[in-house]
C-alpha cells in the first residue's frame, strides 16, 4: 500500500520508513505538519501516520482539514500524548487510530493493515485484482485467467504500483520516486523499458488489453472497456 508518514522525529522516521518499506509498502514521508498538508491533500494514499504534535502545523489541525474536505483516508495518529483525553480528541479530531509512543513496530503496522482493509472492503491488503489480473503480494505470483506469468522483482513492483492505482493514469515521476527511489530524473528510458517487458507479458495474446499508455500523461492499468 501506499503510506504517507509525517513525523518530524527524524531518526523515527528514517527507522519507520526503512521498516515499512521492508514490509512492502510504498512510503513517503514529510517532516513538518505543513509538508504533510501538502502532501496529504488530494494524492491518493492508502493510509497516513500522522505525528500529533509537529512544527508548523500539528497532526490534529491535519487531520481535521483534510475531513472537513470530504477526504477519508484512513489516519493513524501517534503520539507521546497517551492520557484517555488525549486520546478522545485525537479520535474525534477525524482520526482512525491512535497509538501512543512508544510503539511496537509489529503493532504499528497490524493497525495500519487494519485500516487499509477496512477502507478497501472490495481488496485484501495481500492481492490486486484487474479484470482477470491477479496480483498475490505473499507469494509474489502474478495471474491472468489460468495462465501464471513470470515477472522479475522490478516488474513486479512495477505492476503492484499500477494496480494499487487501477483506472488512475501513474506518471513518470511516481514511477521513478515510489519503482525506483529515484527523486530526479536519470533521462533514460529505463520506464518505457520496463513497461514495454510488463505489457508483453500481461497482454500478450489476450483479447483486451489492460495496460495502455496515457500520451503526454503517463500509464495506467484498468479493466477492458465494454
Amino acid at each position: 500500500m501506499r503510506i504517507l508518514l509525517i513525523e518530524d522525529d527524524r531518526e523515527a522516521a528514517a527507522y519507520l520508513s526503512k521498516a515499512l518499506r521492508e514490509a512492502g509498502h510504498i512510503v513517503d514521508h514529510a517532516s513538518d505538519g505543513e509538508a504533510g498538508w501538502h502532501f496529504a491533500d488530494g494524492a491518493g494514499y492508502d493510509v497516513l501516520i500522522v505525528d500529533r504534535m509537529l512544527p508548523r502545523r500539528d497532526g490534529l489541525s491535519i487531520v481535521e482539514g483534510l475531513r472537513a474536505k470530504g477526504d477519508e483516508t484512513p489516519v493513524l495518529i501517534l503520539s507521546a500524548l497517551g492520557q484517555v483525553d488525549d486520546r478522545v480528541k485525537g479520535l474525534r479530531s477525524g482520526g482512525d487510530d491512535y497509538l501512543t509512543k512508544p510503539y511496537a513496530f509489529t503493532e504499528l503496522l497490524a493497525r495500519v493493515e487494519a485500516l487499509a482493509r477496512r477502507s478497501r472492503p472490495g481488496q485484501s491488503d495481500t492481492h490486486y485484482t484487474v479484470g482477470d489480473l491477479v496480483l498475490d503480494r505473499l507469494s509474489h505470483s502474478v495471474t491472468r485467467g489460468s495462465e501464471e506469468i513470470t515477472l522479475q522483482p522490478r516488474e513486479f513492483r512495477l505492476l503492484e504500483y499500477l494496480m494499487k492505482h487501477a483506472g488512475q493514469v501513474v506518471t513518470r515521476t511516481m514511477l521513478l520516486e515510489n519503482v525506483w527511489d529515484y527523486h530526479f530524473d536519470p533521462q533514460t528510458n529505463v520506464i518505457d523499458v520496463h513497461i514495454s517487458r510488463l505489457r508483453s507479458k500481461i497482454d500478450r495474446g489476450q483479447e483486451k488489453s489492460l495496460l495502455t499508455t496515457v500520451r503526454g500523461a503517463g500509464y495506467m492499468i484498468r479493466e477492458p472497456q465494454k
